[in-house]
């Protein structure tokens, strides 16, 4: 068996050979609040890399992945993104809808999906949250009903990830009227291409637009297209949230040091690590990340810690990045002709305000810690 070290040394060797001529030009591209760019040319590399089979190594080697151990897959991410490869177009495919079909799926389902997620031809998105049902997910009102052997859903998602670029959605649905809160909901698996879905781009701060709002007209999908049972949809919709904060986590921890490194050369070259205010909150930065290392490599790490650990630092990272660029960081110069043309600096802190929202609010989870983890007495509810 391939050791984590060799494992590793492979990775990285593949990387360095296959990211160059044309793919060279997309190192760093991507990611959050950036997803806008070079979309195609990153979708053609990770088509690329699934050719090679660097696409959901950590599924089972039945299912197309590699079958690789936890440590194997931290050390696939971290390889990843210290080669400054762009980020991933698939990453719901491959690491939220994936793993939920392998643990909760029809065999049947895998043979259909698995294939083409893991060959990047079919894209996914999420449509959990809603505009009355965000972080308070067990509040959805998308409804969907039985009729002549298709699912027939009705509602609204928003905040939906790279919804206009997919061509599916696993959609969380009420199927029982008269349910609520966690009971009577499934979770459906819907194709965008179609007359019953309409997809609205939401403009963010940054000006780009990778969320969208997301409407349901009498869209139809196939009645075997339910993961789980009728009605047990929120066990299978908490699954996928455990996965999507799993071991790729790392990988984004690599991403936060490179900021963090830029970030303090940064106030090296412009003078303000003169300042020991500004020293002793890269300091704690620093310390900040290697706390949320040493979190995510524990056994059975706790997802809600994780997402408010990483959530807070990197928001609080944002703000840092502003009072080292000073004044000039209130500027967005139009230096190619857009006048509201951001900065990496300016894009992260305005990007970093939505981290404590999305994925659960800080809020939800620190609800959630308290009384699901620590056992203290549940909020009260109207």
């Amino acid at each position: 068996m391939t050791s984590v070290e060799e494992f590793r040394a492979e990775v990285r060797s593949w990387l360095r050979a296959h990211l160059t001529g044309g793919f060279a030009a997309l190192k760093g591209l991507g990611g959050p609040g950036r997803e806008h760019e070079a979309f195609a040319e990153r979708l053609a590399w990770e088509r690329h890399m699934a050719a090679h089979g660097w696409t959901c190594v950590g599924w089972p080697v039945e299912y197309g992945g590699r079958g690789a151990s936890t440590e194997q897959q931290i050390a696939f991410h971290e390889e990843y993104a210290l080669a400054d490869a762009p980020a991933r177009v698939n990453h719901i495919g491959e690491q939220l809808l994936g793993p939920t079909l392998i643990a909760h799926g029809t065999e049947e389902q895998r043979r259909r999906f698995l294939p083409p997620v893991r060959a990047v031809e079919e894209l996914w998105c999420q449509g959990y949250s809603e505009p009355g049902a965000g972080s308070d997910l067990a509040g959805v009102r998308t409804r969907a009903s039985l009729r002549g052997g298709a699912w027939v859903v009705d509602g609204q998602k928003t905040w939906t990830s790279l919804a206009h670029e997919a061509q599916w959605c696993f959609v969380l649905a009420r199927t029982e009227p008269g349910s609520r809160r966690h009971a009577g909901l499934s979770y459906l698996l819907v194709p965008m291409d179609q007359e019953g879905v309409e997809v609205r781009p939401i403009t963010q701060l940054t000006g780009t637009s990778e969320f969208n709002e997301v409407f349901f007209d009498a869209a139809r999908t196939d009645a075997s297209h339910i993961v789980g049972a009728p009605g047990g949809g929120w066990a299978v919709a908490m699954a996928t949230l455990g996965f999507e904060r799993g071991v790729s986590t790392l990988g984004q921890q690599v991403g936060f040091r490179r900021e963090l490194e830029g970030l303090a050369e940064l106030a090296r070259s412009n003078g303000t690590m003169a300042d020991p205010l500004i020293r002793d909150r890269l300091v704690r930065a620093w310390i900040g990340l290697e706390t949320l290392r040493a979190s995510a490599l524990r056994p059975a790490a706790d997802p809600s810690t994780a997402k408010l650990l990483w959530a807070r630092w990197h928001r609080d990272l944002g703000e840092l990045a502003m009072d080292v660029r000073g004044a000039a960081g209130l500027l967005a110069t139009g230096a190619h002709g857009d006048p509201y043309e951001l900065d990496d600096w300016q894009r992260l802190f305005l990007f970093s305000r939505s981290d404590t929202i999305y994925a659960g609010s800080d809020e939800i989870q620190r609800n959630i810690v308290a009384e699901r983890i620590l056992g203290l007495p549940k909020e009260v509810r109207a």
